[in-house]
């Protein structure tokens, strides 16, 4: 299914995939765009099929940032900066989401990888966070995100500078999970998003929830004592455990918490 701003959405075999998809401007975000995306991610988080996004772009690239040509209704304050409310919907995204890279990552594309759970990219693909390139600052959201995630050097040499660095760079410094041969990166996305979809949604979704409160240096404690009576109700650990002594593949039913 393709919607009508420039995002494509399909879903097979358990991922849910949002392509990027406008490739003559190397999938540069419109302000459309940065709006529809909070709706996809909600329609495929109900989605009980879907218990793995990956978000990608067409064209052979990732995303060019933001569309310079639409800068200043993109760029808002802070909280209704349309780039930050994308971030932060597709961050609170409750099952795994995995970013698959190639070619151009920049700006607004790094922040949108930034805010998937992984990040696998191609050999040859480009990172750069370019605002010093425009005079303009970096959404304090994101710079917050990336801190977390790269450390405060390395996030300060992307911004300072605006140059583009290679995977292999982005990889050393944390931006990366994995990089990929060039042409490799669709099966190995394909063999790892079918090894995510066939494990305890239960447990990815509670690790998401734990991992980020932790990273965020928010309270942990309520949060465990809740998922442990998901699992005590949800029947995945009794699954899980007569799979393994009975040498089968489990089969995991469990799509969302209990309310």
């Amino acid at each position: 299914m393709n919607t009508a701003v420039g995002l494509g959405v399909e879903v097979a075999a358990g991922v849910g995939t949002i392509t990027i998809d406008r490739p003559a401007k190397r999938n540069a975000m419109s302000a459309d765009m940065w709006r529809a995306l909070p709706g996809i991610l909600d329609a495929l988080a109900k989605d009980p099929s879907v218990r793995v996004a990956v978000l990608t772009g067409a064209g052979g690239d990732f995303c060019a940032g933001a569309d310079i040509a639409e800068l200043d209704d993109i760029h808002r304050d802070d909280d209704s900066h349309l780039s930050t409310v994308a971030e932060r919907a597709l961050a609170a995204f409750p099952k795994p989401a995995l970013a698959a890279i190639e070619g151009y990552c920049v700006g607004g594309g790094c922040q949108l990888a930034a805010a998937c759970d992984l990040r696998f990219a191609a050999e040859d693909a480009r990172f750069g966070i370019t605002p010093a390139k425009l005079g303009i600052v970096y959404p304090a959201a994101a710079t917050a995100r990336l801190v977390r995630l790269v450390g405060p050097s390395a996030a300060k040499y992307l911004l300072f500078s605006a140059d583009l660095v290679g995977a292999e760079h982005a990889l050393r410094i944390g931006l990366l999970d994995e990089v990929v041969p060039a042409g490799g990166l669709r099966d190995r996305v394909a063999a790892f998003t079918g090894t995510l979809a066939s494990r305890s949604l239960l447990t990815q979704q509670a690790t998401k929830d734990i991992v980020d409160a932790v990273s965020a240096a928010g309270p942990v404690a309520e949060k465990s004592a809740r998922w442990l009576a998901e699992v005590a109700a949800s029947g995945e650990a009794e699954e899980g455990v007569a799979a393994f002594l009975e040498r089968r593949a489990p089969a995991f039913t469990w799509t969302s918490p209990a309310r």
